[in-house]
């Protein structure tokens, strides 16, 4: 049997009213580039190292094969985040479900990064929102993770703003632009996701 996510041709995508969520392709390289280069300092204080080789064509070539191979197998998905304008989406960010493991675990971790000229506009609120259902409901997980620098505020409120709850600090969790850094711990279950979707209220 093959399950809806079980191959990404056609591409995954995920609608909402000002964002769309889909696996990036190769149509997507100069906007990717553009976005990332000009948003570089803003990114960096946030991300793992990284150098104007990471971002090459070759490299996002691997990036697109690998997002596919991944989607494909239902272990990540790397989605493109698109402001929908009704002439011609653009590119704003992007959201990534990783590490998703099933049997007695069935939790995946979501990370996400925003372009900096999109930052503050609520557009990473509503692209979360819009993966909570594919995550909990075409995925059937039961928890999702998330991480963020302990002064990252507004990765705190798109978390919040979506029913996240926190529910530790890692020291040294992550490496962020070569430093071992800690993170606050957020999750959301699937009981805590049913609640405010059927009362339409985060809990």
């Amino acid at each position: 049997m093959l399950w809806p996510w079980s191959s990404p041709a056609p591409l995954i995508a995920l609608h909402g009213p000002r964002v769309t969520l889909r696996l990036p392709q190769m149509g997507d390289y100069e906007a990717w580039y553009h976005l990332r280069h000009s948003s570089r300092d803003f990114l960096k204080p946030f991300e793992p190292r990284w150098t104007e080789a990471d971002l090459g064509r070759r490299v996002f070539a691997m990036r697109v094969k690998r997002a596919r191979i991944e989607a494909e197998e239902g272990t990540d998905y790397s989605f493109f985040v698109f402001l929908t304008t009704g002439v011609q989406d653009t590119l704003v960010g992007g959201i990534t479900l990783s590490n998703i493991r099933r049997r007695a675990a069935q939790f995946v971790n979501l990370g996400y990064w925003m372009g900096q000229p999109f930052a503050g506009k609520g557009l990473m609120s509503e692209a979360v929102a819009l993966s909570l259902p594919f995550i909990f409901e075409t995925l059937d997980l039961h928890r999702v993770h998330a991480a963020f620098l302990p002064g990252n505020m507004a990765s705190r409120r798109v978390l919040e703003k979506n029913g996240f709850i926190e529910e530790g600090f890692a020291e040294n969790y992550l490496q962020i632009n070569g430093r071992w850094e800690n993170h606050v711990l957020f999750g959301l279950t699937r009981e805590r996701y049913d609640i405010g979707r059927y009362t339409g209220r985060i809990v």
